[in-house]
């Protein structure tokens, strides 16, 4: 992103796009700091998957939900706790239970706050996405790896493996139709993010996030959201899980920052957000794996 002021605002396009019978996702058209958002329909309820960042993006997020859903029950459910992913959920409170599970509760009521003022210090368009942004609570919790929600003929299993990208990313799962939502801990054509802010935020763990990508590859998805870019195939997940290995690896072999950053980019040169290479090499020489 070498030029700031090209890149646009981070402004959900509320144009839901059927991928599936009944399985919509809101892309993101590649904005940055704008997630895939999945609307899910069964015979008495739908669940959203995501809101974007702020209230007016959770509005019509909401608003496209409630076109779709044509009366269903609405249920919303976040992929894990960054700004861009579940803060605008304000917009469902009230209208929508929200399910989650107990770590991601605690990890926003930790870090919510000081990721919100991280966040609006990024630059005035996120600042202003954020404005009025107030964090809430979820209406139901559940604890263990597993968790599963009926939507009427339609069974969708919430997951995790504990900490990953965040202490507890959660990804949505349809084991019918074997399609996959995967939040960050997969992006389509985009350098892994990995938020290593020692000492504010030094939660995230590889091995776990690698111990979620290899048992994702194992479920055979037929189609899988990531959290940003474009839907596609499980070729999406393997790409991640080989990138990080790779980047731990050159680490091991004591290759420098500068080296791996340029290899990495020249081994994937369509690829957005080259700037976290860094981080994960910086991770890997504080945590080798």
């Amino acid at each position: 992103m070498s030029n700031p002021a090209a890149v646009p605002p981070p402004m959900v396009k509320a144009t839901p796009q059927e991928i599936a019978r009944g399985i919509w996702v809101i892309p993101d058209h590649r904005v940055p700091l704008v997630p895939n958002i999945g609307i899910i329909l069964g015979a008495h309820s739908a669940l959203v998957v995501d809101t974007g960042m702020g209230p007016a993006n959770g509005a019509a997020v909401l608003a496209a939900a409630r076109q779709l859903a044509a009366g269903r029950r609405l249920i919303l459910t976040l992929t894990h706790f960054h700004p861009e992913h579940g803060f605008g959920a304000q917009a469902f409170k009230g209208v929508a239970e929200i399910v989650c599970n107990r770590a991601q509760a605690a990890e926003q009521l930790a870090k919510g706050a000081p990721y919100l003022a991280m966040f609006r210090g990024m630059s005035p368009d996120i600042a202003a996405a954020l404005d009025g942004t107030v964090l809430v609570d979820a209406d139901r919790l559940y604890d263990g790896d597993r968790h599963v929600i009926d939507l009427g003929g339609r069974t969708v299993e919430l997951l995790t493996w504990g900490a990953a990208h965040t202490l507890a990313d959660q990804v949505v799962w349809l084991p019918d139709e074997r399609v996959l939502f995967t939040g960050d801990l997969a992006e389509e054509r985009v350098f892994p993010i990995f938020p290593w802010f020692p000492p504010d935020d030094a939660d995230i763990d590889a091995v776990g996030w690698l111990t979620a990508l290899d048992a994702m590859v194992a479920m055979k998805p037929g189609l899988v959201v990531p959290g940003h870019g474009e839907t596609g195939g499980i070729g999406i997940v393997q790409g991640v899980a080989d990138y990080i290995r790779a980047v731990a690896a050159a680490v091991r072999r004591g290759a420098s920052a500068a080296a791996i950053t340029t290899h990495m980019q020249a081994a994937h040169p369509d690829w957005e957000a080259p700037e976290w290479i860094g981080f994960a090499v910086r991770y890997f020489q504080d945590r080798p794996l």
